[in-house]
């Protein structure tokens, strides 16, 4: 790559594009491989270009789009594709629904490499069709091949994103409290679990109402299990007073509770157990008077396959505590971020 004066470049390749800002419009009035002509000379000036690159052969180094193309194909996202190169860059956008994840040690590995910006959505972001996941490039117009190679080789040992398409499950959902078995009060929960439902596939298999009854509770459980649920949601009963029972109860069904409570607020009392394949929910009742809550962070990860660890639980501590803004526009919030 050569800079040289404007006047001096017709007849030369242009080896990068040129951008102009005008009347709201922002894009390339020259695109890379141009070749400049007497007439340009006036249109570059205009544009505030005395000077151009023009592009010379050099071994070892590589323009900066061919470089957003090998980041492309060295970060290959199943369900999504990759478009440009466009003033330098590639942008990764989502092909179908899901939980876009991001390896950050991996990340942050291959941004500290000379020249090479890697920008993305955070790990556990939950994205719609056409949402921009990712943004690669380089800083300057050329950089060494070499830069571009340990980039590769870093990813060659391990995927750097991953977008998980969510899965259809057999949901069963289960509501204790004699207070709404015996009809002294309206449940409130069931309207709220299928609105959040409603954004994944799924099968319902049924809402059932139980009484503060260890027995009823575990024979119900079995029977959504008995029939294929993939996903039990358990609510009412959630705290740690001694007549809650919905916590002993999905332990009493043998499962491997991850923890119950987290630290995020609202949904402090949330559950998180497995049993074989089967995720179980405990959900507590804010999430009847809150918009988002645990449970909102919580279903994309279990509708994408994931299997959140307690670990994962802890890490929610950091941006664990909800604004509680006017407007709720989770997930774009610092809410449930792990």
């Amino acid at each position: 790559m050569k800079k040289v004066k404007v006047e001096q470049a017709v007849g030369r390749t242009l080896c990068h594009d040129i951008t102009a800002m005008k009347d709201g419009f922002k894009g390339a009035a020259f695109k890379r491989g141009h070749v400049i002509r007497p007439e340009d000379v006036p249109a570059l000036l205009d544009l505030g270009k005395r000077t151009v690159f023009i592009w010379e052969e050099n071994a070892g180094e590589l323009h900066e789009e061919d470089c957003a193309l090998r980041f492309a194909a060295m970060a290959p996202v199943e369900g999504a594709h990759y478009e440009g190169p466009s003033e330098g860059k590639v942008i990764l956008k989502a092909d179908v629904r899901g939980l876009f994840r991001v390896d950050t040690a991996l990340l942050e590995q291959v941004n500290a490499i000379p020249d090479v910006t890697i920008a993305t959505l955070p790990d556990h972001y939950p994205v719609e069709v056409g949402d921009r996941l990712a943004s690669m490039r380089i800083v300057p117009l050329v950089t060494k091949e070499e830069n571009v190679e340990r980039a590769e080789a870093l990813c060659g040992k391990s995927p750097l994103l991953a977008l998980r398409s969510y899965r259809n499950l057999k949901v069963g959902v289960i509501i204790t409290g004699s207070e709404v078995y015996s009809g002294r009060i309206r449940d409130r929960f069931e309207p709220v679990a299928r609105k959040k439902l409603a954004n994944y596939p799924h099968e319902l298999l049924g809402v059932t109402l139980c009484d503060d009854d260890p027995d009823m509770l575990l024979a119900t459980a079995r029977g959504y299990l008995d029939r294929g649920a993939e996903l039990l949601i358990f609510s009412g009963g959630m705290s740690v007073d001694p007549d809650d029972l919905t916590p002993a109860a999905i332990r009493a069904l043998g499962s491997e509770v991850v923890s119950h409570g987290v630290p995020a607020q609202p949904g402090n009392m949330t559950l998180l157990a497995y049993l074989g394949e089967a995720v179980i929910l405990g959900v507590p009742g804010a999430a009847i008077h809150m918009p988002t809550t645990v449970f909102d962070v919580l279903l994309p990860a279990i509708f994408a396959g994931e299997r959140p660890t307690v670990e994962d639980l802890r890490r929610l501590g950091e941006g664990g505590l909800c604004q509680q803004c006017p407007a709720c526009h989770f997930p774009n919030c610092t809410f449930g971020r792990y």
